[in-house]
Formats: C-alpha cells, sequence, structure tokens
C-alpha cells in the first residue's frame, strides 16, 4: 500500500515514509485529544424512579444533582422490555428485529444456545470509537446476542478493556479521549428476589440472592418502607407487592449512591470537565407487568445527559426537560457525533442534538421468545397512543417463566388470581392478550382500557397499523422467521464458523492485515502484550517487535492467531 493511503499525502522518498506515518499518528493524536470524554452509565431494569422525574418516593439525591446540571429526558424507549434484546440494539444502533437478536436470550435458548451473526458489515458502535482513537472499556456485563451475558464472551474488538472498574478510565493514553459503559446490577430484577436470610424459592433463587449479597457487599439501605410505596392499579394493595417495590427502590438507592461515588471521583481526577455523563437504563422495572412487557412500564426509560460548558449544545441549558419522543437506537448517532465520528448509514436512529433533524413522531418496540417461552409481539407508540399486535394472541403476559416466578409477588398475585380474588385491571394480566390492543397514553397512562373495536377510535387504529407495518418493512424485521431457521442460518450444520486467519505482510515496517472472512474485525498484539489493539488502517511496527495478529465476525468464533517476526 502507498503511503498516501496511509496519511493523504504524497510520498516522495522511501525513507521518509516512517517520518511522514509518524507526523501523520501524532497530528491525529492531537486532533483526538480534542474530543470530550463521554461517560455512559446504564442502571438494569428500572423506570423513572427518581426524584428529578418526578418521583416523591425515590432516594436519588445524585441522580437530582445531575439532572440539575444537565438535561432530563423523560420519554426515551427502548427497543425490547428486556436486557439483551435492548442491550444489542443499543450497542449496534439497529432495532434488534433487523439483525436476528431479538429472542430472549440466544445463549440460553432452551433447545440449545447460538450466536447471532449481525448483517455484514455493522459493527458496534464502540468498536468505531476505538477506530477513532477513543479508549473504550466496560464492566462485566455485555449480553449482545453474539455475546454470553458477561466479559470476555464477545468480539474481541469492541473494547480496549473489559470487566473494568468504573473509573478505567485512568488507564487510557496521556490524552485520550475514553468511552466507558458501566452497568448498575444493583437495580436488576434479581434484587427484588428475597434476600438473603429467606428460604429461597429455588436454585436459581439461591444464586441470585449470593450473588446479589456480593454485589452489595454489605451496603443494604433501607430507605424507603413498604407502608411509603405507591401501589399502582394493576397490582393488588398487599404485603408481598408493597414488601418487593419497596426493595426496589432500595436498590434505586443503593444504585444512586454508587453513581455518586464515580461522580465524585471524575472530580478528584481532574477530567469531569471535559467528560459529557449519560445515565439512563436498559428497560423499565423490574418487576411484573413491566419487565418484557411493550407496555411504558417495560419500554420507557429516564435518561439524564450533562455536558461540561465547553461540550454543551448551544441550544440546551441546565435543568432543562427535553419530551421529545427518543428511541434506544438513537443513542449510537448521537454518541458517534458527539464524539466527532461519522455515523454509519445503516443505523435505525437519528442524532437527537442535531436541531436540524426533524424530531420522532413515533417509537417501534418489539418482544419475541421469552427464556423458555415463545412469542412474537410489535408496538408502535407516540406521543398519545400505543398500538400492540401480537402474533401468539391466545397468551397471557403473566404465563409461569422460570426466572420470574422468583418473585414473592408474581407468586402471590397467581394465587389470588386462580382464588378469583383480584380485580378486573389485575386480573387481565393473567388473560390472554388478543390480536390487537390499543391504549389512550393521555388518558389511560397505565394502559388497563384496550380500545380495540371501539368506534371513537378506529382512526387511529388503522392509523397506527399502517405506521407499524411501514416501520417494520423500513428496518427489515425478519418477520416471523422462525427462531431454529435462524439458528440454521447463523450455524450452519449446527457448528458457530470460524473467522479465516488473516494474512499479514511487512514492509519498511509497516503493516497490513487482510482476512477472507467478510465483515470480520481484525486486532493485533505486540511482543505477547495482554492487550489487542484494534487494526484499521496500515499500522507502523517497531523493528525487532513480534506481532499477533487475529480477525473475528461478530457471532463466529474468532480466528487463530498468526504470528510474524
Amino acid at each position: 500500500m502507498d503511503i498516501t493511503d496511509i496519511c493523504g499525502v504524497p510520498a516522495v522518498k522511501f525513507l521518509l515514509q516512517g517520518l511522514l506515518i509518524l507526523v501523520c499518528t501524532n497530528s491525529v493524536s492531537a486532533a483526538v485529544q480534542l474530543r470530550p470524554n463521554i461517560l455512559l452509565l446504564m442502571a438494569e431494569d428500572m423506570s423513572a424512579r427518581v426524584g428529578a422525574f418526578g418521583d416523591a418516593i425515590a432516594v436519588t439525591p445524585n441522580l437530582d444533582a445531575l439532572a440539575a446540571q444537565g438535561v432530563r429526558y423523560p420519554n426515551v424507549f427502548t427497543t425490547a422490555g428486556v436486557c439483551a434484546p435492548s442491550r444489542a440494539a443499543h450497542i449496534l444502533g439497529m432495532h434488534q428485529v433487523a439483525t436476528g437478536t431479538q429472542h430472549m436470550r440466544t445463549s440460553s435458548r432452551p433447545e440449545g444456545g447460538y450466536y447471532a451473526v449481525p448483517p455484514d458489515g455493522v459493527k458496534a458502535y464502540p468498536e468505531l470509537l476505538r477506530a477513532a482513537g477513543y479508549y473504550t472499556y466496560t464492566d462485566f456485563k455485555l449480553d449482545y446476542q453474539f455475546s454470553h451475558a458477561n466479559a470476555y464472551s464477545g468480539p474481541f474488538t469492541i473494547w480496549d478493556a473489559e470487566a473494568s472498574e468504573a473509573m478505567d478510565w485512568r488507564d487510557r493514553a496521556a490524552g485520550q479521549p475514553f468511552f466507558g459503559l458501566i452497568n448498575f446490577m444493583e437495580t436488576h430484577e434479581s434484587g427484588v428476589f428475597t434476600p438473603l436470610g429467606n428460604m429461597p424459592n429455588s436454585f436459581i433463587h439461591l444464586v441470585m440472592q449470593g450473588m446479589r449479597w456480593w454485589r452489595m457487599d454489605g451496603e443494604m439501605p433501607e430507605v424507603v418502607s413498604p407502608e411509603q410505596v405507591e401501589v399502582p392499579p394493576y397490582y393488588p394493595d398487599t404485603s408481598a407487592v408493597r414488601e418487593d417495590m419497596s426493595r426496589h427502590y432500595n436498590n434505586i438507592a443503593l444504585m444512586d449512591r454508587r453513581v455518586g461515588k464515580i461522580l465524585t471521583q471524575l472530580e478528584a481526577d481532574g477530567v469531569a470537565d471535559n467528560t459529557i455523563v449519560i445515565w439512563t437504563t436498559d428497560h423499565g422495572d423490574g418487576l411484573p407487568r413491566a419487565k418484557r412487557e411493550l407496555h411504558d412500564a417495560g419500554t420507557r426509560v429516564p435518561m439524564i445527559i450533562r455536558w461540561p460548558d465547553r461540550w454543551r449544545p448551544g441550544h440546551l441549558r441546565q435543568g432543562e426537560l427535553d419530551e421529545r419522543l427518543l428511541s434506544f437506537v438513537d443513542l449510537a448517532p448521537t454518541i458517534l457525533t458527539l464524539a466527532g465520528v461519522e455515523a454509519p448509514d445503516y443505523l435505525h436512529g437519528q442524532n437527537f442534538l442535531d436541531s436540524t433533524v426533524n424530531a420522532r413522531t413515533h417509537v417501534l418496540s418489539s418482544r419475541d421468545r421469552i427464556d423458555e417461552i415463545p412469542d412474537r409481539q410489535r408496538s408502535v407508540r407516540d406521543e398519545s397512543f400505543r398500538y400492540i399486535r401480537s402474533w401468539n394472541p391466545e397468551l397471557a403476559m403473566g404465563h409461569s417463566l422460570k426466572f420470574r416466578d422468583n418473585i414473592a409477588m408474581v407468586r402471590e398475585m397467581r394465587q389470588l388470581y386462580n382464588a378469583g380474588r383480584l380485580n378486573t385491571d389485575q386480573a387481565r394480566w393473567f388473560e390472554s392478550v388478543g390480536e390487537e390492543r390499543l391504549f389512550d397514553i393521555k388518558t389511560d397512562p397505565h394502559e388497563l382500557t384496550n380500545l380495540v373495536g371501539d368506534p371513537a377510535y378506529a382512526d387511529e387504529l388503522q392509523r397506527l397499523r399502517e405506521i407499524l407495518v411501514d416501520e417494520l418493512a423500513q428496518i427489515g424485521d425478519r418477520e416471523g422467521q422462525a427462531e431454529t431457521r435462524l439458528v440454521e442460518q447463523f450455524q450452519p450444520a449446527g457448528k458457530r464458523p470460524v473467522t479465516s486467519a488473516p494474512s499479514i505482510a511487512i514492509n519498511n515496517n509497516i503493516m497490513t492485515v487482510e482476512t477472507t472472512t467478510s465483515g470480520s474485525s481484525i486486532g493485533y498484539s505486540l511482543n505477547d502484550g495482554d492487550n489487542w489493539l484494534l487494526y484499521h488502517q496500515p499500522v507502523v511496527i517497531p523493528a525487532g517487535a513480534e506481532v499477533r495478529v487475529k480477525a473475528v465476525r461478530y457471532g463466529w468464533q474468532a480466528s487463530s492467531e498468526i504470528r510474524v517476526k
């Protein structure tokens, strides 16, 4: 490859190649140093139970302070009401139904696990940030459907560091901008399970009790009592319901304390003035009739963004409330643009900070297999209405589910239903959903009254039907393709494909790498180093260094390593 391909300047003399490359590399580094750091804090399983969003019960002083310094977004919608599909859509910037990542969860499918394989050329946006010079890191949670839930199970090219601590921005090179994604398991649904010291309901319950105790490290705040909780109309007002809801609030308080510690450390390390902080959650509450559902309780999440003065868009002010409809697929193009990186055309979202872009009129979400229960639902929601289409109309949302049944209030609600002791609104969760549902969000925020069949709403019903059909066609929904067919497509002959080993050429200390597996990513390491660097253009290799190179196609096994010296 000619040096012009690397730096965009003519290579007049062979002896100037190395110098020109170093000059170009240093110039790029200098430009990158002027970009903001971005820290994305993502709580698990939580709706807007935050004081700054109007919840008078929540004890969230750190998030409230963050909101006062930033902008609140109360109408952000995830693309699913459950973690793995939602996280896949977030990290790829594409709806999960278009990438084969829609079933919860691919790696734990009852008939045998598999990894989804996103479309050729689609990359997780942190990898695009890496290619632009960012130091990227995350903690123990991946859960992208082309990975397991845990760290080190996905493509090795996405992150500079995995299983990291929140403050691992310290590990980057001097002056290098960072992107960190930190998850907060404190608020996960499993935290609502009765804690250690109570009789476990199942083996998984016992395991989750132990994991929760380990995560809490002895810190179990009890700042919200069962008596303080406001019980929504779709729950019976019982002690079990109140206790589980108060436990959820107390887990949120613990998460808030951890957020506060991270923000304090940003200040102490002197990087707060150059760091954009985004806080949000991966879907709605980890409670029955919320998590896994397409109602607002399952897909509507809060978001806060705090900008340092030098990076705040001119049209935004501290403490502002932005009530536009936003989708989780909007995060990728927005974060890329904040970092000065061009957003790929394949992304389904839009940069919501661009004041010249038309605001969304609606958002799309979907539900497919949930653990051991097959399903298919699609939903569209605008400012006033939510429409849900189901291809399994006989299925009740309160069906038995091994993991969810570890929640005491779920078991009690089912017992009360079987005994005929729930009212109409409470019992509806245990009854078949029907083919279509339509809710007036303005007059019925809890989505209790199905308006399908009401002549007064016939026009709205037809309008939303057509929007849903058009949206699914635009994004390339797989139109009910059976999961077995997806598995056959991703794992021909029942085996996970292996990425082809790359080929290496080193001339005059300039290394170029190619692979025959279309859409794969390439990483390299020097002198048996522990870290894999992202290869995205020819690089200068120090004289005498030993180089290891391997490639990976998302969802496939990584290639074998190639070594050269």
